[in-house]
């Protein structure tokens, strides 16, 4: 059998198949005969095998077998092997196998060899592959290297050593006497790696950074003789030594944090070099990127921050994409330091938004938004609107959003805010946020002397156009609010247009009808109809007929709606006014969302009482009861389950939310509200320490008759101004003797801190009779809503 292939002649036979399934067969041929020889233990063509090895390793195919054959290599006295066997080590192993421990050993000797070439095989497999075991084991053969004469030695040594304190942060105290003296040395290639490694050592022991200050002179002198002078060995495109500037201001930008001292030492080389150098290249860019990061992270002079702003607004006139990005990125984080000299370039910025590019246009949006301000609210509104339109899909959503609150926080007038986000709704389309339509109904209601402009301008937006759903629901929101206004037609803003009740139902009917509406949509619109039967004088029959046809829709949302204002049309049609009146005008001016659902509408008992059954304990009775303020007693109780009932409080979060927070008790006297027969009912009173205008109030029933008391229940109702809710009671049946209670908590919030008055209904059964008691409790403690 003669020897084996060379491997030149396997590259050659490689490239000579048509196919990949010839491919594979070339090289399952080959390896078949490496294993054969490294079974055969063959000395002679080791080198040979493992070197073919790694190249079909380069091709993507497995080689872990010859993992041994590189340590036995690496054992080998001759260089010719050492260097294969290095070579395959740093390909085949790393520090998460065992392996490579085997080899410690032999890098320990090949450290101490005489050869220098020898050494250097071993300082680069150490640097490449060396795990925690192995950097603690030769860390003192590398820092006795680094004291050698032989510079291609030293060099290597060099980043070994920075290797071994990123591996272990322990053994920085052993290689800082080494590098103070690296720095003085003349050959660049040590003195690259003496830089790098003072400033791995000071970013990983930071106490060391006082130390090494002392060694500024040296290096400022060095970083001014580089841009003095010119050395066409280590140029780069007319840039002397890009490589080693770098190196220099990035430990320059380590030495220099919090130290003024330092920054005033260094100021007038880095104006040097911010005005010196070359700016047609890419190695002059990385020099002036690496001089504004200094300047940036230093607490240098503001006219030096003002120059480096000035550069980064030079690299936005750059055709390539990479500089422009790395410069949005920049000045995005100088924009809260130096806003003003940032705003400088703020045209430049707004054109980067028309690059095709989109990771460009995504920084130069956030940029933009983070320079929006009072006195330019309405010029970068136009460009960013303007930028919509032609944006991509995945940038529409962040645009809108960033278009929202800028609005919110600089809007000049109520009007021009209403007016910025109807025209984004229309630009945007669906590519808006959930909350977009609620943040904006809650605005239009807040404008109390804009409804009649707004209500017009909608209309006319809805009639030309249904396909932007968002704006169709605020449009069906603000009609079915304010249709009396559109109807009677007073607007000073806008040009006046004659319209009758039939038009805004027709308008509103399409929506319902047309297939691309959504159902949350169909809701909105549904809702407005129903309003508008209390706005509307000549169309009442016409939206009895619209809601009754709904009431058989296959959504269920929808039919549920319908049938609840059917309801009001034929069992409470006498209550549709007060249900169905106008939203009040929202206490602050912050954006918050009120949903109010109707469960379930319970009939009005107008002849003599009679009982009221059992109930489920889940259920939460919310009652309103109407006329309260008045002289007469009728009641008419509206009984709903758990309702999301969201108010502004004047300490932040809802009703909803302080619902879940646990009560601080305060020193409120308890009240007695009703004492009759037997049956008493008092309140103790509790405030939480977060929300003061929230008031707890803990009722409890007892019975001290002879006889037990069954289904009794509780509801009260307060003035139109306060706000209530009834949690679950603790049960219905209070035994005689006072042998138990019944225990319920009512949450009332009085924002306005007006005289608090209740109205009760108790209904019970005593002694097999059914009762219903009303009472109105008027004189609460004056602590309860002051």
């Amino acid at each position: 059998m003669g020897p084996p292939l060379r491997l030149h002649e396997l590259i050659r036979a490689i490239r000579s198949v048509k196919t990949q399934n010839e491919e594979r067969e070339v090289i399952q041929r080959e390896c078949a005969e490496i294993r054969s020889s490294f079974r055969d233990e063959d000395s002679v063509y080791r080198g040979r095998s493992v070197a073919k090895l790694l190249y079909m390793h380069m091709l993507g195919y497995p080689a872990h077998f010859g993992q041994m054959e590189c340590l036995k290599l690496i054992a080998s006295p001759r260089f010719t092997d050492k260097r294969i066997g290095y070579l395959g080590a740093m390909m085949l192993l790393d520090e998460r196998q065992d392996a490579h421990l085997l080899i410690t050993n032999s890098m320990k000797r090949d450290l101490e060899h005489s050869s220098a070439v020898i050494q250097g095989l071993a300082l680069c497999t150490l640097a490449c592959l060396g795990s925690v075991e192995m950097c603690r084991d030769l860390a003192g053969e590398v820092e006795h290297l680094l004291q050698t004469s032989n510079g291609h030695v030293k060099k290597k040594a060099v980043l070994c050593a920075v290797h071994i304190i990123r591996k272990v942060p322990d053994l920085v105290e052993m290689f800082i006497p080494t590098s103070e003296m690296l720095l003085t040395e003349k050959r660049h290639g040590v003195f690259y790696g003496a830089v790098l490694l003072v400033t791995e050592i000071c970013q990983r022991h930071p106490a060391t950074i006082k130390g090494f200050r002392k060694i500024l002179p040296l290096l400022l002198q060095k970083l001014r003789q580089m841009m003095s002078g010119y050395s066409p060995e280590h140029a780069v495109s007319g840039v002397t030594d890009p490589f080693l500037q770098v190196r220099i201001l990035r430990l320059l930008r380590v030495l220099g944090q919090n130290d003024e001292s330092v920054c005033d030492a260094m100021s007038d080389l880095l104006a040097q070099v911010s005005t010196c150098t070359e700016t047609q290249t890419n190695a002059g860019n990385a020099v002036l990127y690496e001089t504004v990061l200094t300047i940036v992270e230093t607490k240098s002079a503001s006219g030096l921050r003002v120059l480096a702003v000035n550069i980064l607004g030079r690299f936005l006139l750059s055709n390539d994409k990479n500089i422009r990005f790395v410069a949005l990125t920049s000045l995005q984080r100088l924009v809260q330091s130096d806003h003003a000299a940032v705003q400088r370039h703020r045209g430049t910025i707004v054109e980067c938004l028309r690059q095709t590019d989109t990771s460009v246009n995504r920084k130069a949006l956030d940029l933009c938004f983070a320079l929006v301000n009072e006195s330019n609210i309405r010029v970068m509104m136009k460009e960013l609107q303007r930028f919509l339109q032609s944006c991509s899909p995945e940038l529409k959503e962040q645009c809108t959003s960033g278009i929202f609150l800028c609005a919110e926080k600089f809007s000049p007038s109520k009007r021009w805010h209403i007016d910025t986000i109807m025209e984004t709704l229309v630009t945007a389309g669906e590519s808006v946020r959930d909350d977009a339509v609620s943040h904006l109904i809650q605005l239009i209601s807040g404008s109390s002397e804009l409804h009649s402009y707004i209500v017009q301008r909608l209309y006319k937006a809805v009639r030309r156009d249904i396909v932007q759903q968002p704006l169709v629901q605020v449009a069906a929101w603000c009609i079915g609010e304010y249709g009396d206004l559109l109807i009677n037609g007073a607007c000073e803003e806008e040009e006046a247009i004659q319209v009758t009740e039939d038009d805004v139902l027709d308008v509103l009917e399409g929506v319902l009808q047309s297939h691309i509406s959504l159902p949350s949509t169909r809701a909105y619109t549904l809702t407005a109809i129903m309003k508008l039967s209390t706005r509307f004088n000549n169309t009442i029959n016409r939206i009895r007929r619209v809601v009754s046809i709904y009431g058989c829709c296959h959504d269920v949302e929808l039919q549920q709606r319908a049938v609840e204002y059917n309801a009001l049309f034929k069992k409470y049609d006498h209550m549709r006014s007060a249900i169905l009146e106008k939203m009040p005008l929202p206490e602050n001016s912050t954006f918050a969302e009120t949903e109010i659902s109707i469960e379930e509408i319970k009939e009005k008992n107008e002849s003599q009482p009679k009982s009221i059954p059992s109930r489920r304990l889940a259920t939460c009775f919310v009652t309103d009861l109407l006329g309260l303020l008045e002289e007469s007693t009728e009641i008419t109780p509206i009984t709903s389950g758990v309702s999301s009932i969201h108010q502004n409080v004047p300490n932040g979060g809802s009703l909803l939310d302080l619902l879940d927070e646990t009560p601080n008790p305060g020193a409120l006297p308890s009240h007695v509200a009703y004492n009759n027969n037997g049956l008493l009912v008092e309140f103790s009173f509790t405030r939480p320490p977060s929300s003061p205008a929230l008031l707890v109030v803990n009722s409890c029933a007892t019975n001290s008759s002879s006889s037990d008391i069954s289904d009794f229940q509780l509801q009260a109702a307060v003035p139109k101004n306060v706000q209530i809710q009834l949690q679950a009671p603790s049960g219905s049946s209070l035994p005689a003797s006072g042998g138990g209670s019944v225990t319920q908590s009512i949450r009332i919030l009085n924002p306005q801190k007006v005289p608090l008055r209740m109205r009760l209904r108790l209904s019970f059964t005593h002694n097999g009779n059914p009762i219903q008691e009303i009472c109105e409790v008027n004189n609460f403690p004056a602590q309860t809503w002051q």
